[in-house]
Parts: structure tokens; sequence; C-alpha cells
């Protein structure tokens, strides 16, 4: 079982708009609707997250593309963009590479330099927390529609970590959310209606 909104990582040639289309959706029902992330309302509501597609089709091109939003959002002003949504919907859908990518996406960071300025967040359609099964809802918290890095500013990060009473809390009360919806509540998501 995967997460629900289009895309399912076998993202066929959706076009960018409609992969950004699915992001949005899933972002604005699951991370925002779940309080997934409680800091993902303030970014989204002022419109300062940058939605970048990848063509990238391997972990070269993938590399390339993560290498120009890193500097692209380190060189933006925040208050115009605060973080940066890297969907790749044509590379790294099994999730075993992507989590292997993961690796070459923190030593690029360290590459340009960019260590304690920028870090990178990681959801996919197949994401599997280590000592969870495959179907556990525990992993939905992270899986979306495709393959993204979220690229994040470490400033934004430690402020919003400030401003939460219990930040340490959240994978705990995403979980106890996750587990209270179930995977019937989480199809309902992705339902018109909802």
């Amino acid at each position: 079982m995967s997460a629900e909104p289009a895309g399912q990582g076998g993202a066929g040639e959706a076009s960018a708009e409609a992969v950004v289309a699915a992001t949005r959706r899933w972002l604005e029902r699951a991370v925002i609707g779940l309080d997934l992330c409680p800091f993902a309302r303030p970014v989204h509501l002022q419109e300062r997250i940058r939605y970048r597609v990848s063509a990238a089709r391997d972990a070269d091109a993938l590399l390339q593309d993560l290498s120009e939003e890193l500097l692209a959002l380190q060189a933006a002003d925040p208050a115009q963009c605060e973080t940066t949504l890297l969907i790749h919907p044509q590379a790294m859908g099994d999730f075993l590479d992507y989590n292997d990518f993961l690796e070459v996406a923190d030593a690029a960071i360290e590459a340009l330099g960019l260590e304690g300025e920028l870090q990178v967040a990681s959801f996919h359609p197949r994401y599997q927390f280590a000592g969870t099964g495959e179907d556990d809802i525990d992993n939905y918290s992270n899986r979306s529609p495709y393959p993204t890095l979220h690229l994040l500013r470490e400033s934004s990060v430690e402020r919003a970590l400030d401003a939460h009473p219990d930040a340490g809390r959240i994978y705990e009360k995403n979980i106890l959310t996750l587990r209270q919806l179930g995977h019937a509540g989480w199809r309902r998501l992705w339902t018109d209606d909802a």
C-alpha cells in the first residue's frame, strides 16, 4: 500500500504542472491538514515555497539539479523563498536507491560549503522508517506523491523548533495521528470531497 495522491512514484510522463498540483494537494491535505509539520502552514500560506520539478532520470542529473537548487535557495531572499521542494518524478523511484542518494545530497551540501546553512529532508511514495513494515501507517508521515527532496534553511528550522513547545514530540504525535487515522482514513484524504 502506498500514499494515495496522484503520482505514486510510477509517474510516467506527468506534466510539471500536474506534479506540482499533486504535491500541493498532499501538502495541504496531509502535511498541513493532519498537522504533520506544524511549521508548514505559514510558509505555504505566505507562498514562500518554491516547487521545482526535476526532469532528471538518474542520480547524476538529480545531483546537478539539487546543487543548482541549493545555491538558488541560499541566494534567495527568505521573505520571498523560505524553502524548496525539489520533486523528481523520473529519478529515484526505488526507495532504497532514494535512501542511498540522501548521502549524496548531504555530500553536495558539504561540497558547496553550505553545512550549517541548508539541510535536506526526505519524502517518497514508498518511504519506510527503519524497523517498520512496508505498509505500516507510521511511514505515511513521509510519504509524498513523488520522490521529493525538501531543502530547508537551518536558521528557519532553528526558529521553528524554538517557537514550538514540544518540537521533540512531533514524531510521536504524528505516529499517534496516523494510527488513529488508519489506512482507510488516509485513503479518504484523497477523495474529491475531502
